[in-house]
C-alpha cells in the first residue's frame, strides 16, 4: 500500500504529460488526438464516459481528470507556440510525432490482442487503412477554400470531435484544404471565444451524436475495431511524412534524428507507462 501511495504523484504528472500531448496532438498538423489517446491507452476509458458519464463518472473520471487538465494545457497553451514551431521548424515537428505514434505501435498491437486476434482483425487492419489512405488523398487534393463564419467554425469543432472520437482523422487534414485550420487555431491562441463557442459547440453536438455508437463497436468487436484503429494510424502517420523533405541530405539527416527521437521517446514513455499502472 506504501509503495502504491508513493506512485501516485508520479503517476499523476504522467498523466497530465499525456493529457498535453494528446492536446499537443490534436492541434498539431496530420496528427490526430484520438490516435495519441489510443497510444497511451486512455481512448476506451474516455469513450465510455463520454458516451454514458452517468454510469462511469465515478470510476473514469478521477482516473481522466488529470489527461483532462494536461489535454487543456496543451491544446489551449501551446497554440501560440506550434505556429511559430511549424512556421520555423514545419518537418523536424512533424517528424517527432512520427517517431512517437511509430515507436508506440508495438503497445498498440499489445493492446489490440488484449482479447484474441483473428483473420478479420487484419482484414479490418488493412481495409481501416485503404479507406483513411483514400480519404486523406482525395482531401489533400481538394483546393476549395471557404470565407470563415460562425457556421464553418461549428464546422471546425465537429472536425476536432471527430479526430478524438475517430483515431486516425486529424481535424487539420480536413480543415486545411478549406482555408480553416490557420483562423481556428489562431483564434484558440488568442482566446477568441467568436471562435472558441461555435467550435466547442459542434465538438460537444458530435461527441453526443456519435460518441455512444463508437463505444458500443469496441464493447461488441473489441478486436476488430482496434485493428481498425491501428489500419488507421499507420495510414494517417504514413501521410503526414515529409517525405520531399528527405530529398537533401542535411534535412534527411534532421528529420531522421527527429523520428529516432520520437521513437526513443515513445519506448521510454511505454515502459514508465506500464511501471507505473503495475506499481
Amino acid at each position: 500500500m506504501e509503495n502504491r501511495k508513493s506512485f501516485r504523484p508520479l503517476r499523476f504528472l504522467f498523466q497530465v504529460f499525456q493529457g498535453a500531448v494528446i492536446g499537443l496532438g490534436a492541434v498539431l498538423p496530420g496528427v490526430s488526438g484520438g490516435v495519441l489517446a489510443v497510444i497511451f491507452g486512455v481512448y476506451r476509458p474516455i469513450m465510455e464516459l463520454l458516451s454514458s458519464p452517468s454510469a462511469h463518472y465515478r470510476t473514469h473520471l478521477p482516473r481522466l481528470l488529470p489527461v483532462f487538465l494536461g489535454y487543456a494545457a496543451g491544446f489551449l497553451g501551446v497554440a501560440r507556440l506550434l505556429a511559430f514551431l511549424l512556421e520555423t521548424w514545419p518537418d523536424p515537428s512533424v517528424c517527432v510525432f512520427v517517431g512517437l505514434i511509430t515507436g508506440m505501435l508495438p503497445s498498440l498491437f499489445r493492446e489490440a490482442a488484449e482479447q484474441g486476434r483473428s483473420r478479420g482483425s487484419f482484414v479490418s487492419l488493412l481495409l481501416c487503412m485503404a479507406v483513411i489512405f483514400l480519404i486523406l488523398t482525395g482531401v489533400d487534393a481538394l483546393s476549395v477554400e471557404v470565407t470563415p463564419n460562425f457556421f464553418w467554425y461549428l464546422f471546425c469543432g465537429f472536425c476536432l470531435a471527430l479526430s478524438v472520437i475517430a483515431p486516425g482523422m486529424s481535424f487539420s487534414t480536413l480543415l486545411m484544404p478549406l482555408g480553416l485550420y490557420t483562423p481556428f487555431v489562431d483564434g484558440i491562441g488568442h482566446f477568441d471565444l467568436q471562435i472558441i463557442l461555435p467550435g466547442a459547440i459542434g465538438a460537444l453536438l458530435t461527441v453526443i451524436c456519435l460518441a455512444k455508437a463508437v463505444s458500443r463497436l469496441f464493447d461488441r468487436h473489441y478486436s476488430l475495431a482496434f485493428h481498425g484503429i491501428i489500419g488507421i494510424v499507420i495510414a494517417a502517420t504514413v501521410m503526414i511524412i515529409p517525405f520531399s523533405s528527405f530529398t537533401r541530405p542535411d534535412t534527411a539527416l534532421v528529420n531522421g534524428i527527429c523520428i529516432l527521437a520520437g521513437i526513443a521517446a515513445a519506448l521510454a514513455l511505454d515502459k514508465l507507462n506500464r511501471s507505473i499502472q503495475t506499481d
